[in-house]
């Protein structure tokens, strides 16, 4: 198993080196944030432990701009920040799990082992948000049971928002990862095909899971139903 830590106390990175290389498992090192995304997006690891406090760019950051280039690698968060709201920005920015310093390195190698597992799992290729599905290998979205028609761009949008629920996603960045080279105006064409797609959502009052973050971008938040 592959491992990235990425911790800017290189003793303790020294020390769950040698405890991970004696259970065979295969280490790399980052000692600040912008060393580990580069990293990230250079290797295929099984498994990220990331610090929050790290120089250049924090834990946060770092785990946000993952999943927003596609990176779904498991990550457990490793930290001295111990807060009910410190545990739900991490697991919301798109962590696995969340372990608080000082920790017993039998309960780390525990939930690499857990998260690593999951990983292997088949996936479920069917994305839900309350009565709204979204089918990416068969291109199909239904409300309810009835089947919305979406156009192709329309269809990439729902679908990127939903695959990150509640992740907000600049215009721009919905271009590059929508559109990619296709595009490169400054129009506002994100919000065309938004509107578009809240008015074919609208009729199952579901417009309003595609939210607008006002001065930054998009972002879908799911109903709950019992």
């Amino acid at each position: 198993m592959n491992i990235l830590i990425v911790e800017d106390n290189r003793d303790l990175v020294q020390v769950l080196t040698e405890g991970f290389n004696e259970l065979e498992f295969s280490v790399d090192s980052a000692f600040d944030g912008i060393e580990g995304l580069n990293k990230i997006r250079k290797n295929d690891y099984d498994c990220v432990v990331l610090d929050i406090m790290l120089p250049e760019m924090d834990g946060y950051e770092l785990i946000g701009r993952m999943r927003e280039e596609g990176k779904d690698t498991p990550v457990i968060m490793l930290t001295a920040k111990d807060s009910i709201e410190d545990r739900v920005e991490g697991l919301n920015r798109g962590a696995d799990d969340y372990l608080v310093k000082p920790f017993d390195f039998r309960e780390l190698v525990a939930r690499v082992n857990a998260v690593t597992r999951r990983r292997t799992e088949p996936k479920r290729t069917v994305l839900h948000c309350g009565p709204l599905m979204l089918d990416p290998i068969a291109r199909e979205c239904k409300a309810e049971g009835e089947m919305v028609p979406l156009r192709r761009r329309e269809f990439d949008i729902l679908e990127l928002l939903m695959r990150f629920e509640n992740q907000v996603f600049s215009r721009e960045k919905i271009i590059g990862l929508v559109w990619k080279k296709e595009y490169d105006g400054t129009s506002n064409v994100v919000d065309v095909h938004v509107k578009y797609l809240r008015d074919k959502l609208r009729p199952y009052n579901l417009d309003t899971v595609v939210v607008t973050v006002r001065g930054v971008g998009y972002k879908v938040t799911c109903p709950d139903y019992e």
